[in-house]
């Protein structure tokens, strides 16, 4: 009997790499509320929080500040002590969690709000691991949630940076964000460049303040990590990535001196554009996620450690948890049903991908040395030379959706669908009750009633004393942090001794990019009204509250200018006393409010009261930001003239429609 040939074996599975951390950036109304959502997502499969605090916490207000009416709790969790901060995360083991924080100027409050907590939960601080984002230098070119001056919030920062090397290890103390970059407009050159140019003037800092000795220098360069966006144009942004590491490996060897490899590796995490998520079929939005995902996912080699995915509704308002989920789930079907990580790099060796690698890093190392020879990040913040670029680099992309050089499938192309029903209904978006402001007020007066005021004025003491002296700031704001101290306080302490700051607009330079004919019919309309007028069409642009997200008042501030009005626009966060104060004294014949907030209910119906107090019923008001249809309602009821959401993309168009009302109520009331 012949003996059967062998079985040859079976081929060993592909070995999986571990997947990147699946996160979800949440978080809405109360502790209560947001610590709810926190620990469903996790019970479904996500892997790390990304916290979204509301636009007081991110601005170092209590709820109760004037200037927080109407945002509490709108974009994110209200956290104002250490109270809130336990709520948060009651239940969720710090020393086993993930924690990212998008805060900024606040950064080491919240920090120390966070350790304090996790060593009330009987974590030590060498567990914790996570980030916060403390990313000054974007927030004065894009997103507007600053506080202080260049300076010293690199001095806070280089304090916390210091601070978490030797007590919090595991820590990402300073997350370089050029995610608003490019939501602000940013070419792919231009985030490349911008981003490490700011990882430079933080390093700088570092090494040259002392805090850090020159042999642990390298372990502080290791632990820097950045914070990205990934566009439709996925090969594009896929490159772009590939230069990111590329660009850091060769920074971190020649301008650091740093050899080990491990402190070299590019690590960043990303969320995926929101920009380009649209408010016309917004169904399409789940296709475009899923692209820009593989953006950052697909090139092993240059692969995200943290990935947060948008909900494909939120150029319509808040996400529901279902939406979040629908997110979450996007994520685990790449990670876990597709071969995706059983692979290596799957573009090493194309020369199209290498030749598109090499044109991003020429034009990025071009832009940094622009920036390196005027001083520095910091230099072209204070100069506006940034700001001024991205201005011009989205009025740019503007005028391609506008004039069809860009393809925007159901914006400017395709635009005749079918009604989603995914719209539909009651609770097609999450919608934060009135309520909600008003019992956090309650609680956070009930907070400071109960606490050793005592305990909390030597904690105050303490801090005021660390900053005048320059000393780091981190372990006296953990004894605030005990103490009760709450999150005005703190900021109003570093107010005080820093001092507060205006970022420049970059609007007053930006340069013109509208010459199309319907511009020139705009232009001829705006000249006729302004002979009649005997002066110029004048428009107040305003952003009331404390939403920084200015790229819309930027846009239509330049573009008003290039239709022939006078501009008014001072930039974010003024209350709606003084934008009405501006009204009155600038003798405007428009007013335009962009709010994206949420908080335009709020707001504008305090502008609409305080414009007829002041005599200024007859000038119009026009409103932009992202509005469900029953607000639009609300608005025009209390005497909004216009409403303009994400679908009004057309400037041209808008400007058209702005000095017609001009002409229409100055006529009316001469």
């Amino acid at each position: 009997m012949s003996e059967k040939p062998d079985t040859p074996p079976a081929p060993a599975a592909p070995k999986r790499d571990k997947p990147w951390l699946f996160r979800t950036y949440s978080g809405h109304s109360s502790a209560v509320e947001s610590n709810k959502l926190y620990r469903k997502n996790l019970s479904r499969g996500q892997t790390g929080l990304s916290v979204a605090f509301d636009l007081p916490t991110q601005t170092g207000y209590d709820s109760d500040h004037p200037l927080a009416r109407g945002e509490v709790g709108k974009v994110g969790v209200p956290v104002c002590h250490i109270g809130d901060m336990q709520t948060l995360f009651d239940e969720i083991p710090l020393g086993k969690m993930n924690t990212s924080m998008t805060i900024n100027a606040p950064a080491p409050w919240l920090l120390s709000l966070y350790i304090a907590t996790a060593e009330r939960q009987g974590a030590e601080r060498k567990s914790l691991q996570g980030t916060t984002q403390n990313d000054l230098v974007k927030e004065y070119l894009s997103r507007g949630t600053y506080i202080f001056p260049p300076q010293p919030s690199l001095k806070l920062t280089n304090d916390v940076i210091a601070f978490t090397y030797r007590e919090v290890p595991k820590w990402n103390p300073m997350n370089v964000c050029s995610y608003h970059l490019q939501e602000a407009g940013a070419t792919p050159e231009q985030e490349l460049a911008y981003a490490l140019a700011t990882a430079q003037a933080v390093l700088d800092t570092v090494r040259d303040s002392g805090q850090v000795p020159a042999e642990d220098f390298p372990e502080v360069v290791g632990r820097i990590s950045f914070f990205v966006n990934a566009g439709i144009r996925f090969v594009t942004e896929l490159c772009k990535m590939r230069a990111f590491t590329e660009l850091w490996d060769e920074i971190c060897r020649e301008r650091y001196g740093v050899e080990d490899e491990k402190h070299r590796r590019f690590r960043y995490g990303v969320q995926v554009n929101s920009l380009g998520l649209t408010e016309q079929q917004p169904e399409n939005n789940v296709y475009r996620i899923l692209l820009e995902m593989l953006a950052v996912t697909l090139s092993k080699n240059a692969r995200a450690r943290a990935v947060q995915l948008p909900a494909w509704n939120e150029a319509l308002g808040l996400p529901r948890p279902w939406d979040q989920q629908w997110s979450l789930r996007l994520q685990q079907i790449v990670a876990y049903e597709t071969d995706l990580l059983e692979y290596g790099d799957l573009f090493d060796g194309s020369p199209v991908v290498t030749a598109k690698v090499e044109e991003l890093k020429a034009q990025a190392r071009d832009e940094l040395a622009r920036i390196d020879a005027m001083g520095g990040a910091i230099a072209a913040v204070e100069s506006s030379y940034m700001k001024q670029r991205l201005v011009e680099s989205n009025t740019r992309r503007l005028k391609a959706i506008e004039s069809g050089a860009m393809t925007v499938v159901g914006v400017n192309a395709f635009t005749d669908a079918e009604p989603s029903p995914l719209t539909t209904g009651d609770g097609s978006i999450l919608t934060v009750d009135e309520s909600v402001e008003r019992e956090q007020i309650e609680a956070l007066k009930a907070w400071r009633a109960n606490r050793d005021g005592k305990a909390a004025e030597a904690a105050i003491a303490d801090l005021t004393a660390a900053a005048k002296e320059g000393r780091n700031i981190m372990e006296p704001s953990i004894a605030c942090a005990h103490a009760g101290v709450t999150t005005g306080e703190w900021a109003q302490v570093l107010r005080e001794v820093y001092g507060e700051y205006r970022a420049p607009t970059g609007v007053g330079r930006a340069a013109s990019a509208a010459s199309e004919s319907g511009m020139v019919e705009v232009r001829a309309h705006v000249d006729a009204v302004s002979d009649r007028l005997g002066r110029r069409v004048k428009i107040l642009v305003g952003k009331p509250g404390l939403d920084g997200h200015s790229n819309g008042a930027e846009q239509v501030a330049v573009r008003a200018r290039d239709a022939g009005m006078e501009v008014v626009y001072e930039g974010i966060r003024l209350t709606p006393a003084q934008i009405v104060n501006a009204a009155l004294e600038e003798g405007v014949h428009v007013v335009g409010l962009s709010i994206l907030s949420g908080s335009h209910v709020t707001l504008v119906t305090d502008v609409m009261d305080r414009m007829r107090a002041a005599g200024l019923g007859d000038v119009p008001v026009v409103v932009g930001g992202i509005i469900p249809p029953e607000d639009e309602q609300t608005l025009k009821a209390a005497g909004v003239a216009r409403v303009y959401t994400p679908k009004d993309y057309d400037l041209t168009r808008i400007m058209a429609d702005i000095v017609a009302l001009v002409d229409q109520e100055t006529k009316r009331a001469a």
